[in-house]
């Protein structure tokens, strides 16, 4: 069972219709109960992290998170719900995130913004999101982004390392993170055609 975050901000129609094509069972709800108890929960998200983070804050989205990281349990973000991972944001005067990985969420230092469309996408050796995706390209839609590698910040001896994807607009920036049971993307992978239906494929089989 898989469950999608419902907060009013995000795709989660298309995100269930691609979870569904893949084989997934599942819901689009805010029910706390529902989304604690998922096999899989999905954070799918547009726009600011402010907003985003106090949509979430209203039907206890952080904390749920929290505890399911916490417990081991599987969670996917997707462009917002990806940034919203990470230290904060400088967008619309700065705002907090769940700062389960260190970084800032920035402006692309391109006049080239939002960066709108498919890029190719650097993955890692050892990567499971991206077996057998690794030289395709993927579609994204935004102006922010982390641009450090939140793996390089971590101290060694206390955390797990993330597996980190990057792609370049103008400069390079973080495309997805792999770590434990958090993964998320920069990128839309329900939007991304075959290339991501085949790494959903692969996250629902990590599960």
């Amino acid at each position: 069972m898989i469950a999608v975050l419902d907060i009013g901000i995000g795709d989660t129609e298309s995100v269930e219709r691609a979870l569904r094509k893949v084989g997934g069972l599942v819901e689009v709800t805010s029910d706390p109960d529902k989304l604690r108890n998922a096999d899989g929960l999905v954070v799918p998200g547009v726009g600011a992290v402010g907003p985003f983070m106090s949509a979430l804050k209203v039907v206890r989205g952080d904390r749920i998170i929290e505890r399911r990281l916490a417990g081991g349990r599987p969670v996917l973000g997707i462009c917002a719900g990806l940034q919203v991972m990470f230290d904060r944001t400088t967008e619309d005067g700065g705002a907090e995130g769940l700062a389960q990985w260190p970084g800032v969420v920035d402006r692309l230092p391109v006049d080239g913004v939002p960066h709108v469309g498919w890029s190719a996408v650097e993955a890692p050796e050892g990567s499971t999101l991206f077996n057998g995706v690794e030289d395709e390209r993927f579609y994204f839609a935004h102006s922010f982004a982390v641009q450090t590698d939140p793996a390089a910040e971590l101290t060694e001896e206390l955390f797990e390392q993330p597996l980190v994807s990057f792609a370049e607009h103008g400069t390079r920036f973080v495309a997805a993170v792999e770590n434990g049971p958090l993964t998320a993307t920069q990128f839309h992978p329900e939007e991304s055609a075959d290339a991501g239906l085949e790494l959903l494929r692969n996250w629902l089989g990590s599960i």
